[in-house]
């Protein structure tokens, strides 16, 4: 087994090898647990921040959108630059435009302000979630990557769904203000800056003739944007048969046609379709946008479920997550240990996305009075299964493309997982919306009250809205079961394979093949 750090050529695995990547990786994670960080936080404290700066219940939507189409839409374009230059440059620039954002956030007095500054801080994020991965596959081989590829589950799924605890512990506490939500990730990612330049040093591109695919890139973007605006706002602002439904699907496809028409001519295509075509990164894709919709379902709807349907405060509904976030913890660690002593990944893929089946099916029974300790079983299924699948989904697509291509393949598959989390949260937002509204309605209309009653009355509609939100939650996660079935169908069709101990793939002559920029 070898391990290349930080652009040496391989070496025999050691104790000083190892604490080289780790030096390497330190920077790496604090940015990557800021940025995930940055799109959960705001979510238990955006009553207050919408009324700080007067916006509307649209604004308020806006807010959280913004950074999502930012962030997807551009994760494939910064992988691809990652395979043109320096890596450690792009991930720097990357952080540096988080934090621009960031301040820019925390120092909005309006809402229009708020939500630029969101947008621009999401295009940091989509950088920093897909050269994270890009960087490490730069350093090690497959087959040992899977020991640190658990860190960054664990790092990934514990900053998104820690958020809405730090953000509730935030608005909560009189003397810092919604403002921090922003302004507390400012000094950590300034903490990043200082170790990469210090501890990250990775080989530099030089190629000649380079050809950006900039048609491609915008297409790709406003495809992916147009969508993602839809789904958002159908069944709130406008009807799934509306004109508006119908106009936006059909422009967003027509771009998104017109796009995979540029990048199959593409010299330098954004995405490339040889690699997208491949049986193991269609399928991971598939798994991937299943677990991304896990991932970010369960951080946005539990905690919603024990604050609306249970009553407990924004911090305590934050605390009542800790066994998912021991689930993922424990798994991906394990896993990823595992992973690098045997070189066999599809086993704990399965796996994984059988837990995360199985969790969300127990979450499907949920009520308004369901124990806590059952809850937390379920729970921890489900962040076991997130941790399983989160980071080996791209550490089984980068095993099997060149090293010049690690990029443009780990962001393709970030990509569909980002997608997958922000059209499923808002598909199951709205599932989740309607049917509250339908059973509240129902239960006042059977029970003879109203929603403004008083007195006694005001206690049993509170109850009723209670049990409606439990059973409509219920069935929401039901649905994510059936979305994680499909990436244990995705799992089982991959095809075993043993985790390669180069970094480069082989050439016919069983040489390693060496990338041209490693010189």
């Amino acid at each position: 087994m070898s391990t290349a750090v930080n652009g040496a050529s391989p070496t025999e695995t050691s104790p000083a090898a190892r604490r080289k990547v780790l030096k390497a990786l330190s920077g790496l994670l604090l940015a990557l647990f800021v940025s995930t960080l940055s799109s959960t936080v705001v979510s238990s404290a955006l009553p207050k921040i919408i009324g700080a700066v007067h916006g509307s219940q649209t604004q308020y939507t806006w807010v959280v959108t913004a950074t999502l189409l930012t962030t997807t839409a551009t994760t494939p374009i910064w992988g691809k630059l990652a395979d043109l230059f320096s890596k450690k440059i792009l991930v720097q620039a990357s952080i540096a435009v988080f934090v621009l954002g960031a301040v820019a956030s925390g120092i909005s007095q309006t809402a229009g302000q708020l939500i630029a500054s969101r947008a621009l801080q999401g295009v940091g994020v989509g950088g920093v979630q897909a050269l994270v991965q890009i960087s490490l596959a730069a350093m090690i081989p497959p087959r040992e990557r899977g020991r640190y590829s658990g860190y960054l589950s664990s790092v990934t799924a514990t900053s998104t769904i820690g958020g809405p605890l730090l953000g509730g512990v935030i608005v909560d506490t009189s003397w810092l203000g919604w403002r921090w939500c922003f302004f507390i990730g400012v000094p950590i990612a300034v903490v990043s800056l200082f170790l990469l330049q210090r501890t990250l040093n990775l080989p530099v591109i030089r190629r000649e003739n380079v050809k950006i695919d900039y048609l491609g890139a915008t297409l790709i973007a406003a495809g992916v944007s147009v969508l993602l605006v839809w789904v958002s706002f159908v069944d709130n602002s406008f009807g799934w048969g509306s004109w508006q439904t119908g106009a936006m699907v059909g422009g967003g496809l027509a771009l998104i046609a017109v796009a995979v028409r540029v990048e199959s001519r593409a010299a330098e295509p954004v995405v490339p379709l040889d690699i997208v075509r491949q049986r193991t990164t269609a399928l991971a894709i598939v798994g991937s946008l299943a677990v991304g919709t896990a991932m970010f379902g369960a951080a946005v709807f539990l905690s919603q479920y024990f604050q609306l349907s249970r009553g407990h405060s924004p911090t305590e509904a934050g605390l009542l997550t800790i066994p998912m976030m021991a689930g993922i913890l424990v798994a991906s660690t394990v896993a990823g240990r595992l992973i690098s002593s045997t070189g066999k990944i599809k086993p704990f893929i399965i796996t994984g996305a059988a837990l995360l089946t199985v969790g969300f099916a127990g979450l499907g029974a949920l009520d308004s009075r369901t124990p806590i300790l059952l809850l937390s079983v379920e729970m921890l299924c489900v962040g076991m299964g997130v941790g399983m699948t989160l980071q080996n989904l791209v550490l089984v697509v980068q095993n099997t493309v060149p090293l010049k291509d690690i990029g443009a393949a780990s962001s393709t598959v970030s990509f569909f997982r980002s997608l997958g989390g922000t059209i499923g949260v808002s598909v199951l937002g709205a599932v989740l919306a309607r049917s509250v509204q339908d059973q509240i309605a129902h239960g006042l209309a059977d029970a003879g009250l109203r929603s403004t009653a008083t007195g006694s009355d005001a206690i049993a509609v509170r109850d009723i809205v209670r049990a409606a939100y439990g059973d409509a939650t219920a069935q929401i996660f039901l649905l994510s079961a059936g979305a994680a079935l499909l990436a244990v169908i995705a799992a089982i069709l991959l095809k075993p394979v043993s985790l390669r101990s180069s970094l480069d793939l082989t050439d016919k002559s069983g040489e390693a093949a060496v990338p041209a920029e490693a010189g």
